[in-house]
């Protein structure tokens, strides 16, 4: 007889997630899992098959919680330069409100794990897509309608919108000072032309 499993896999997720963004996948034992999801190592080893396991689904929760309500954001119509400085401004207030300096886990990840894991890199590689196709939409038609300069293409000013977001998270985590952090949105904006 099947044993049903005696744990909700979203909350043991969820806290696995903000474990690794706390202390990134390498300062984070198993034993550290177990405390954060209070769900027994054989049962979380039975759910996702190893440490590597739970981080994927980690990256999963983070995307679904953190990226794709961004980019649907991104995607609602609001005229371009002013959803892309709302964007920025909420990216700011959110890592100043984050007392705790979690890291974003993308940033993470692709910091400490892509150099060796495929499966790492292509979730990274996969929502850094989402992220940059979503605001090369908002670009391009704020470009199209005169609210940007068309002088860039579209593609490279929505990578460096994705760049200026991951530093603004990184600068973040050092020092979340707002107005500092500020100063750097209104530069990003000001690129933009």
């Amino acid at each position: 007889m099947a044993r049903v499993r005696e744990f909700d896999i979203e909350m043991a997720v969820e806290a696995a997630m903000n474990a690794f963004r706390r202390n990134g996948y390498d300062g984070t034992s198993i034993s550290d899992l177990v405390d954060a999801t209070g769900v027994g190592r054989g049962s979380l080893y039975a759910a996702f098959g190893s440490k590597e396991g739970l981080y994927l689904a980690a990256m999963d929760r983070y995307r679904e919680g953190y990226a794709l309500p961004l980019v649907e954001q991104l995607r609602q119509g609001a005229p371009g330069r002013e959803l892309l400085r709302y964007v920025l401004v909420a990216a700011v207030d959110e890592i100043v409100r984050d007392g705790s300096r979690e890291a974003c886990l993308i940033i993470g990840a692709a910091v400490g794990r892509i150099a060796h894991d495929p499966q790492v890199a292509a979730h990274v590689q996969s929502t850094t897509e989402v992220l940059e196709d979503a605001l090369y939409e908002v670009v391009a038609e704020a470009q199209a309608d005169g609210q940007l300069s068309g002088e860039r293409d579209a593609r490279d000013v929505a990578r460096y919108l994705v760049m200026t977001m991951h530093g603004l998270r990184v600068m973040g985590s050092v020092n979340p000072d707002r107005v500092s952090l500020m100063a750097v949105v209104e530069i990003a904006l000001d690129a933009l032309g």
